[in-house]
């Protein structure tokens, strides 16, 4: 489990690049929430979680649940990267006979743990096997991304107060704290207050990372959280939506937008030089 940022930074660069090619097979898609937790799947699939590409349904493996299914393109930008499935898939997105829907379905995608998508019900299911896990005593972990927008879903506290209840230690929640969603920024929309007070008037060990597309301090934090043993943790991650590319990052609303083919040369070009600069291009510390 040694961090390598180089190697974690080049493979969020590599998550990247998969997403805007699998979001452009079909010209639109979820971009801004896709970008956002490319740095978090970098760690996850890079050096944290323990899975295995040639057998994703091992008994002992971690569980990676994306709430906001919607990000589906980034999960499987990520699996890609790691080998689960030929990188040619991603150019069917969406597409008749596809094994990469709009939502993650775990039917149909090597990798994938739980069908999601309507938002606020992934919380419930990342509780449920993490609970289960507790019960008989397994070591592995069960990973859950949220949405800051999906934190207005009732399902997703309710869940919050089981996993407290039953002090699920083995169960690490992150919640990409973007500042938008479909409709607008959350804080027009409905504003969300300190989502860190919130998580820890429900009984979490709460940790706040400043920036959420800093794959060193994404991965500090995971340590930090497996190091709880006393309450589950929730890593709120202060994210830019659209990470990594200026157009999207920049957008008023990136939230789902278009990717053209044609654009992809000079994406890749942007995210190549970020290798060089420490990433700076989405938005991390040299």
């Amino acid at each position: 489990m040694d961090f390598n940022r180089k190697e974690m930074d080049l493979l969020a660069i590599k998550i990247r690049k998969n997403i805007l090619r699998t979001i452009a097979s079909k010209g639109t898609g979820h971009v801004g929430g896709s970008l956002s937790i490319a740095d978090t799947l970098a760690v996850l699939y890079g050096c944290v979680m323990n899975v295995d590409p040639a057998d994703p349904g091992k008994k002992d493996r971690d569980l990676l649940v994306i709430s906001k299914g919607h990000s589906g393109p980034a999960m499987y930008a990520a699996l890609a990267a790691r080998g689960y499935f030929d990188e040619g898939i991603l150019d069917t997105l969406n597409k008749n006979n596809t094994i990469l829907p709009s939502h993650t379905d775990r039917l149909k995608t090597p990798g994938v743990d739980m069908t999601t998508g309507s938002l606020g019900q992934g919380a419930s299911l990342a509780a449920g096997a993490a609970f289960a896990d507790q019960l008989n005593g397994s070591s592995n972990y069960t990973y859950l991304i949220l949405g800051d927008g999906e934190l207005e879903e009732g399902q997703v506290w309710e869940a919050a107060l089981f996993t407290a209840h039953r002090r699920l230690t083995n169960l690490i929640t992150f919640v990409d704290a973007n500042g938008k969603q479909l409709d607008g920024p959350t804080d027009q929309v409905c504003s969300l207050g300190s989502i860190e007070k919130k998580f820890e008037a429900f009984g979490f060990h709460v940790i706040s990372v400043e920036n959420g597309n800093d794959t060193r301090q994404i991965y500090d934090a995971v340590m930090e959280a497996r190091a709880e043993k006393e309450l589950p943790s929730v890593i709120v991650l202060h994210t830019v939506k659209g990470a990594g590319v200026r157009k999207y990052a920049e957008m008023e609303n990136c939230h789902s937008t278009t990717v053209n083919r044609e654009e992809l040369e000079a994406f890749y070009q942007e995210l190549d030089a970020q290798a060089d600069d420490g990433g700076k291009g989405t938005g991390k510390e040299a």
